[in-house]
């Protein structure tokens, strides 16, 4: 049998425990090109709560009673497809909440655990890592020299940003919820600043990190913190809009008016990871040398069971994760 966490009600605000239950299904026979995948790990993400919501976002929403989307590692236990054999690992980026998955092979990462191990293809070398890679390389195109700032730095996106720029040679400043990510993205991933949001010298902290402006903004927040380093944007700055986590729960919010794209000749350019998979050779080539080279550090907050997956979730959501949120199953 297959446990599954379905989607029982739409959250109003911050998910809460009933929104979801835990069901038992028959396990799912492969077809011709699948395999049937039993999960080890899997990956939690805020985009998961985009399509909680009845409106309809860059994904279609979830229907009530559909297994909660999520990527997630596992082991293959069953083989329709010649390219995978029994044994073989694998990441899924549609496994879901749930203990098996039934995949086409073509929509699969082979996982190589002399690169990495398992959990670490689901963020650094994952979906968190080519987002992080895709949306600054490609589309933050960051300079020798030049500031980046990154918000929910210590995240799984987030972090990947901000040790790629390091990699880079740019200066790297990142914004976090508490003084003791604010501390880690420095102390453990060589940031050279790191500034907590809900202080009260927000603005004023942020402002002095960046003596030379901003010229490449990756945003993973919106609200507040965007409207924080929007006035340090310098002439010709990049904002990379990945994600607007503030937003998610508690509704859209009013911006900063356009004059500054205008003054500023700003580029503000929305992306969503999916629309980049021609790129997925290129990141995990550069992403696991450096990975391997100890250049990047992944760090993972990790839970154990299918039971905690809802309440890792939440407390992702609200800030109270370190690091890429990973069950342990």
């Amino acid at each position: 049998m297959n446990r599954q966490i379905v989607l029982t009600s739409r959250p109003d605000g911050v998910p809460c425990q009933e929104n979801f239950r835990v069901v038992e299904t028959p396990l799912d026979e492969p077809g011709d090109g699948q395999v049937l995948i039993r999960h080890t790990f899997l990956g939690l993400a805020p985009s998961a709560r985009l399509r909680m919501s009845e409106e309809s976002s860059y994904a279609q929403p979830l229907a009530l009673g559909d297994v909660v989307y999520g990527q997630a590692v596992g082991e293959v236990v069953k083989s329709h497809a010649p390219s995978l054999r029994e044994g073989d690992t694998v990441m899924s980026v549609r496994g879901g909440w749930q203990q098996y998955s039934v995949a086409a092979a073509s929509d699969l990462v082979k996982v190589d655990p002399e690169v990495a191990p398992p959990s670490v293809w689901l963020g650094a070398l994952g979906t968190s890592g080519m987002t992080a890679y895709v949306g600054l390389l490609d589309l933050g195109k960051p300079r020798e020299g030049e500031t980046v700032v990154v918000s929910a730095a210590s995240g799984g996106v987030g972090a990947m940003v901000g040790q790629i720029a390091r990699l880079k040679g740019c200066r790297v400043v990142g914004i976090a919820g508490g003084e003791a990510k604010a501390h880690h993205v420095v102390e453990t991933l060589g940031f050279d600043a790191g500034i907590d949001y809900r202080n009260p010298d927000f603005a004023f902290r942020l402002k002095a990190a960046c003596p030379d402006g901003v010229h490449v903004y990756f945003e993973n927040v919106g609200g507040s913190v965007r409207d924080a380093v929007w006035p340090l944007m310098n002439q010709g700055g990049r904002i990379v809009v990945c994600g607007l986590i503030a937003e998610y729960n508690e509704g859209r919010q009013a911006g900063p008016g356009w004059f500054g794209i205008l003054a500023k000749r700003l580029t503000v350019r929305g992306f969503i990871m999916g629309d980049h998979l021609n790129r997925r050779d290129d990141f995990l080539r550069d992403m696991g040398a450096w990975y391997r080279a100890g250049d990047i550090h992944a760090q993972e907050d990790v839970s154990e069971g299918l039971d905690s997956v809802v309440p890792a979730f939440i407390r992702m959501l609200t800030g109270g994760n370190f690091g890429k949120t990973v069950v342990k199953l």
